[in-house]
This record gives structure tokens, sequence and C-alpha cells, in this order.
């Protein structure tokens, strides 16, 4: 379903599978809801393991964008994400490196 060569990945939510992806405008709506933080600050904090869940949720609903998704954040509150916190952690790194890195 996702297209790593376009920066996609697949994320099951509530047992069904999502496009996940960071287009320009899904990236600039995550810049603006981290505040003050660059995109920089996100990938660095990855980089060193310092990730919240808050980030982490914050990377997800910025890819479901990205990908279509017309949601809010309030809507994954309950939802199940295949492999919990390490499954969306994985997914969420994922797009910052395929958002961040050319195709080959």
């Amino acid at each position: 379903m996702a297209n790593p060569l376009q920066g996609e990945v697949t994320l099951q939510i509530d047992g069904r599978p999502h496009r996940l992806r960071l287009t320009l405008g899904a990236l600039a709506e995550l810049e603006a809801g981290l505040g003050e933080e660059t995109l920089l600050d996100l990938v660095a904090r990855f980089e060193e393991g310092r990730i919240s869940s808050r980030d982490v949720l914050a990377l997800i609903v910025a890819g479901l964008r990205g990908g279509g998704w017309t949601g809010q954040a309030e809507d994954l509150m309950q939802a199940e994400i295949a492999g919990g916190l390490p499954g969306a952690a994985r997914a969420a790194a994922q797009l910052l490196a395929r958002a961040f890195t050319p195709p080959a």
C-alpha cells in the first residue's frame, strides 16, 4: 500500500491499514504544532532517543493528514495502533527518515 520511494509508511490503526506521508503541508502543520521547536529539533530528539509520546502522536497525525486523512489527534486517543507505542514510534521514525532522505 505505501510507497517508500515517495516517503510513505503504512500503519495499522483499528485493524485497518493507513497510508502516512509527510507532505510539505503536513510538515508545516507539524512545525506549527510544535510551537517554538523546529523540525530539526524533532529529528535530533529521535536520533538521541529522547522522543515523547506527544512527538510520536504529532508525527502520526501529520503523516495521516499527508496521506489524506481528515481526522483530528483526538480521534486517535482511543484507537488501537498496531504495535502500541513502539509500533507508532517506529512508524514516526520511518516517516522522518523518508521525508528527509532523497530517494536513491
